[in-house]
């Protein structure tokens, strides 16, 4: 059965491999992807570029159905005029920028839609694994400019230690960096700015001026403890975004996946650990591979989804939808 812009069916969307020059030449086991070039340091999940590669928009980027298909994607009432959120993984081999991001008032006032608040939750770490994530009680802009001059911001850093299923959130203004030991399921609004304040003296270009008018001394940023639930917990339930966490150990159907008090909208289901498969009437069955993700569109058609992970082995499925803020986008 052929999708039309009011009737839209799940679909699975190809990853992005993103160069960056603190990855990994090789994601094995997590993704089957090895390159000899740059440094692959994040994948996108749901970037305006990354390809749909099940149904009948196979092939398009997902951009191009967002423009198409806006209120059957998102819902009648969704303020965004766009594709709302970009998920990616992050793999960090060495230490990210020390960086930070606009809210949206900022984002507009230099031309940009919209600012980025974002989210960590972690997939794999290391018992080293740290992140930073604010800065120090005390500390002042003037020190943060200083310090950035004579090479010591670091020593200003509120660090984090991190581990496996921990979620972190990173509202926009906080000063943060992703340090090596973890892979992180990154959740963001829609948007690709990023102010690099301090690079431990690798020869890229940084935003001093911009970084330091966006930095807020203190932010709700931190980790964020899980809120339990009979069938799912919730990880984070901010504005611009909503994570759940839900184990499947044979099947759920569509109805049960969703947040009883919410109403039809967009949802991403992202394989944390394991494989399943969503089949439904009128649509051929669509994998969710480990790792992978499927856009289930607000008009989607009532569907089971399955655990294939094997015998004995539950799927842990990540829900992750769009929150939309008091004020629009």
């Amino acid at each position: 059965m052929a999708d039309s812009p009011t009737e839209l069916v799940p679909f699975r969307i190809e990853p992005r491999f993103i160069p960056r020059v603190w990855g990994f030449r090789d994601l094995r086991p997590w993704y089957d992807r090895i390159t000899q070039s740059d440094p692959i340091g994040e994948v996108w999940l749901t970037g305006d570029d990354c390809l749909i590669s099940t149904g009948d928009h196979a092939g398009k980027p997902l951009a191009a159905l967002f423009a198409e298909a806006l209120p059957a994607l998102l819902g009648p009432d969704a303020p965004s005029v766009e594709s709302p959120l970009l998920i990616k993984v992050v793999f960090a081999r060495e230490k990210l920028s020390v960086q930070v991001h606009p809210d949206d008032r900022m984002a507009r006032r230099y031309g940009q839609p919209r600012g980025k608040s974002e989210c960590w939750y972690v997939l794999a770490a290391k018992p080293e694994a740290q992140v930073a994530v604010g800065l120090k009680s005390g500390v002042t802009i003037a020190q943060v400019e200083q310090e950035i001059h004579n090479g010591s911001l670091e020593a200003s850093l509120n660090m984090l230690p991190i581990a496996a299923r921990d979620m972190i959130y990173v509202d926009a203004g906080t000063v943060h960096s992703i340090w090596p030991e973890s892979i992180l399921l990154e959740t963001q609004q829609n948007c690709d700015i990023t102010y690099r304040m301090y690079d431990y003296g690798r020869p890229r270009e940084l935003h001093i001026e911009k970084s330091l008018e966006a930095t807020r001394l203190s932010t709700r940023a931190g980790k964020v403890a899980p809120q339990k639930l009979v069938d799912r917990s919730v990880r984070i339930d901010v504005e611009y975004f909503r994570v759940e966490r839900i184990s499947i150990d044979s099947s759920r159907s569509s109805e049960s996946l969703r947040n009883p008090s919410e109403g039809p909208g967009l949802a991403y289901l992202f394989a944390a650990d394991g494989s399943g498969r969503i089949a439904g009437e009128g649509f051929g069955a669509v994998d969710l591979p480990s790792h992978g993700i499927v856009a289930v569109p607000a008009v989607s058609p009532e569907f089971v989804f399955e655990n294939t992970s094997g015998p004995d082995q539950s799927l842990d499925l990540i829900r992750i939808t769009p929150n939309w803020p008091a004020k629009s986008l």
